[in-house]
């Protein structure tokens, strides 16, 4: 039963490490994504299927 203590523990300690260093990349801008909102424009977006080459041969 002490090895459960230990266990949990060294869990929280852990996720309680993730969460710090997920705040700490937040904060410093790690997640920011300064490339796409400049080339979206640029991006094909069709919303529907895909036509393939053969559907298109036999339009």
């Amino acid at each position: 039963m002490s090895v459960m203590y230990i266990l949990i523990g060294c869990s929280l300690l852990l996720a309680i490490g993730f969460l710090l260093a997920f705040i700490w990349s937040v904060k410093s801008g790690q997640m920011d994504d300064d490339y796409t909102p400049s080339v979206r424009i640029l991006f094909d977006d069709f919303g529907g299927k895909k036509e393939t080459n053969q559907e298109k041969n036999e339009s």
